[in-house]
Protein backbone atom coordinates (compact mmCIF):
# COMPACT_ATOMS: atom_id res chain seq x y z
CA UNK A 1 0.00 0.00 0.00
CA UNK A 2 1.38 3.61 -0.62
CA UNK A 3 -0.46 6.51 0.43
CA UNK A 4 0.75 9.85 -0.86
CA UNK A 5 -0.56 13.04 0.57
CA UNK A 6 0.17 16.68 -1.00
CA UNK A 7 -1.07 20.13 -1.23
CA UNK A 8 0.45 21.04 2.25
CA UNK A 9 1.96 25.05 3.09
CA UNK A 10 2.00 27.91 4.56
CA UNK A 11 -1.26 30.28 4.92
CA UNK A 12 -2.69 32.64 7.20
CA UNK A 13 -5.71 32.05 9.28
CA UNK A 14 -9.00 32.72 7.35
CA UNK A 15 -7.52 30.84 4.34
CA UNK A 16 -7.97 27.88 2.42
CA UNK A 17 -6.16 24.89 1.05
CA UNK A 18 -6.72 21.60 -0.25
CA UNK A 19 -5.23 18.31 0.36
CA UNK A 20 -5.01 15.60 -2.01
CA UNK A 21 -3.89 11.87 -1.99
CA UNK A 22 -3.46 8.92 -4.49
CA UNK A 23 -3.62 5.44 -2.73
CA UNK A 24 -2.63 2.73 -4.56
CA UNK A 25 -2.03 -0.83 -3.87
CA UNK A 26 -5.37 -1.15 -2.63
CA UNK A 27 -9.35 -2.11 -4.44
CA UNK A 28 -9.91 1.79 -3.79
CA UNK A 29 -13.15 1.43 -3.53
CA UNK A 30 -13.46 -1.27 -1.11
CA UNK A 31 -12.13 0.84 1.57
CA UNK A 32 -13.39 4.18 3.69
CA UNK A 33 -10.48 6.84 4.01
CA UNK A 34 -9.89 9.24 6.04
CA UNK A 35 -7.77 12.08 6.84
CA UNK A 36 -5.77 12.36 9.96
CA UNK A 37 -3.40 14.77 11.44
CA UNK A 38 -0.67 15.43 14.09
CA UNK A 39 0.26 18.14 15.70
CA UNK A 40 3.64 18.49 17.59
CA UNK A 41 3.78 17.10 21.18
CA UNK A 42 0.49 15.66 20.60
CA UNK A 43 -1.14 12.45 19.45
CA UNK A 44 -2.12 11.69 15.75
CA UNK A 45 -5.99 12.39 15.49
CA UNK A 46 -8.93 11.55 13.19
CA UNK A 47 -9.97 15.10 11.46
CA UNK A 48 -12.78 13.33 8.83
CA UNK A 49 -13.72 9.83 7.13
CA UNK A 50 -15.61 8.83 4.19
CA UNK A 51 -17.04 5.71 3.07
CA UNK A 52 -16.97 4.23 -0.34
CA UNK A 53 -20.20 5.62 -1.25
CA UNK A 54 -19.48 9.22 -0.51
CA UNK A 55 -20.70 9.32 3.45
CA UNK A 56 -18.84 11.31 5.92
CA UNK A 57 -18.17 12.41 8.83
CA UNK A 58 -16.39 15.31 10.72
CA UNK A 59 -14.24 16.01 13.92
CA UNK A 60 -16.32 18.42 15.79
CA UNK A 61 -13.44 20.70 15.90
CA UNK A 62 -13.37 20.85 11.89
CA UNK A 63 -16.97 20.48 11.25
CA UNK A 64 -18.56 23.07 8.99
CA UNK A 65 -14.90 24.38 8.14
CA UNK A 66 -13.36 21.22 6.09
CA UNK A 67 -14.82 19.30 3.45
CA UNK A 68 -14.00 15.60 2.62
CA UNK A 69 -14.03 13.96 -0.85
CA UNK A 70 -13.10 11.14 -3.26
CA UNK A 71 -12.61 10.17 -6.51
CA UNK A 72 -12.69 6.26 -6.55
CA UNK A 73 -12.24 6.46 -10.49
CA UNK A 74 -8.85 8.12 -9.82
CA UNK A 75 -7.93 6.63 -6.52
CA UNK A 76 -7.92 9.82 -4.35
CA UNK A 77 -8.94 11.30 -1.72
CA UNK A 78 -9.54 15.08 -1.21
CA UNK A 79 -9.80 17.39 2.10
CA UNK A 80 -10.76 20.80 1.49
CA UNK A 81 -9.90 23.27 4.44
CA UNK A 82 -11.88 26.64 5.08
CA UNK A 83 -11.15 29.41 7.18
CA UNK A 84 -8.24 27.51 8.77
CA UNK A 85 -7.18 28.57 12.13
CA UNK A 86 -3.59 28.36 14.25
CA UNK A 87 -4.44 25.59 15.79
CA UNK A 88 -5.06 23.36 12.61
CA UNK A 89 -1.48 23.65 12.15
CA UNK A 90 0.17 19.50 11.61
CA UNK A 91 1.22 17.16 9.75
CA UNK A 92 -2.13 15.32 7.64
CA UNK A 93 -2.36 12.23 6.57
CA UNK A 94 -4.61 10.29 4.50
CA UNK A 95 -5.31 6.46 5.58
CA UNK A 96 -7.83 3.91 5.78
CA UNK A 97 -10.51 4.05 8.24
CA UNK A 98 -11.20 2.97 11.02
CA UNK A 99 -8.42 0.47 10.91
CA UNK A 100 -5.44 2.44 9.29
CA UNK A 101 -2.65 0.24 7.02
CA UNK A 102 0.43 0.53 8.68
CA UNK A 103 2.26 2.42 6.28
CA UNK A 104 0.96 6.09 6.72
CA UNK A 105 3.52 7.58 4.14
CA UNK A 106 5.30 11.06 5.06
CA UNK A 107 2.57 13.14 4.76
CA UNK A 108 1.73 16.93 4.04
CA UNK A 109 2.28 19.58 6.85
CA UNK A 110 -0.08 22.65 7.10
CA UNK A 111 1.12 25.34 9.08
CA UNK A 112 -1.39 28.16 9.32
CA UNK A 113 0.22 31.16 10.79
CA UNK A 114 -1.57 34.17 13.37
Amino acid sequence: VQLQASGGGLVQAGGSLRLSCTASGIIFSNNFMAWYRQAPGKQRELVAHITGLGLTDYANSVKGRFTISRDNAKNTVDLQMNSLKPEDTAVYYCNRYPTPFPSWGQGTQVTVSS
